[in-house]
């Protein structure tokens, strides 16, 4: 009984995180807006209540902070998500959704459309395209090398390396080529990561991939318990590993790829969510997946009201992630809580 308790409150407590965190999103800007007028607006829009008497924090809320907060949802969730499951698969406290190359790929795509487009004026779909274009296309030529050695951890592991690091210095070529006065600001800044850009239009571009994706890992977080012991143990259990792990694996890679090309490249996050989440949840993906995509929304939304709001020029949202991650990731380290086991 107090089992089961406990399930629900961290089921509550799961879902209204991420609620508050959402609000106060909302509410944060050069204009800020009351929680109540929030609310009100965002129940307005939905059930036509007509009691919203504030026009412009109405459209402040719907043009500008919505597209760009729904972005930070979709971001959070899926890296922390994707991480947590790399790490486990991999057995590695140090896996991220990017350790197949899948940034590199993406920040190359990304990197190329910009200096492509740039003449004639930068299309922003077209760099968005690009991006989740050559983001999957990494994730092929990973699978791809790694299939001529079964698909192990261990030859995935390696092959995203070197594709990483083939993609990484086609972006050094580009950023060489770019006009430094235009292009090169233009290719640092997709790098570094932001939410800046994200409408609605580029939100509806990755949907239909995103949520079959993310459908995909919540369904199979019992495989993933029994594939994170080994392949012999999970054999064991009658599982087809090489089929549970390439589709475990790509749902993740697909995930990535798409909000790499929605933000660029944003650091950390896989990497230091999850080991958040183990804290709280253990090890058994039932419960790690639901807690590592609650935490990654809250800290995403955390972190780009810090980027948007601490100056007047807003700071990249990879930078923030990097300067944050990399000290609690010490931290975590020091106390002993860096297990994958």
């Amino acid at each position: 009984m107090g089992k089961k308790i406990g399930n629900i409150t961290l089921l509550v407590v799961l879902i209204l995180l991420p609620v508050v965190f959402f609000i106060a999103s909302l509410m944060l800007g050069p204009y800020p807006i009351g929680p109540f007028d929030v609310v009100k607006i965002v129940l307005d829009h939905f059930l036509g209540t007509g009691y919203v008497d504030n026009p412009l924090a109405e459209n402040m809320i719907w043009k500008i902070r919505m597209p760009r907060i729904l972005g930070a949802v979709l971001v959070g969730a899926a890296l922390s998500v994707a991480g947590a499951v790399f790490q486990g698969l991999f057995r590695n406290p140090l896996a991220s959704p990017y350790t197949l190359g899948v940034s590199n790929g993406a920040g190359f795509g990304a990197a190329l459309a910009i200096l492509l487009s740039s003449g004639a004026g930068l299309n922003v779909f077209f760099v968005q395209l690009s991006a989740l274009a050559f983001g999957l296309l990494s994730i092929g030529i990973t699978f791809l090398l790694a299939a001529k050695a079964r698909r192990s951890t261990v030859t995935l592991v390696l092959s995203g390396m070197l594709v990483g690091a083939l993609f990484s210095s086609l972006v050094a070529l580009i950023k060489y080529v770019a006009d430094p006065y235009d292009q090169l600001p233009q290719i640092v800044f997709w790098l570094m990561g932001t939410l800046s850009g994200v409408t609605y239009e580029k939100l509806a571009m990755i949907l239909p991939l995103y949520l079959p994706a993310m459908t995909v890992i919540f369904l199979m977080r019992w495989r993933i318990n029994i594939l994170s012991m080994g392949d012999q143990e999970a054999r064991s259990y009658g599982v087809d590993v090489k089929k549970n792990r390439t589709l475990v694996i790509l749902a993740c890679s697909v995930l990535t790829a798409l909000v790499v090309s929605l933000a660029g490249v944003i650091g950390w996050v896989g990497i230091v969510i999850p080991h958040l989440a183990r804290i709280i949840a253990g090890h058994d993906f039932r419960k790690l997946v639901p807690v590592s995509l609650s935490l990654g929304i809250c800290y995403v939304l955390l972190i780009d009201d810090i980027c948007r709001n601490v100056t007047a020029a807003e700071i990249p949202l990879g930078v923030v992630t990097g300067i944050i991650g990399t000290p609690v990731f010490i931290y975590f380290i020091y106390k002993g809580k860096v297990r994958w086991e």
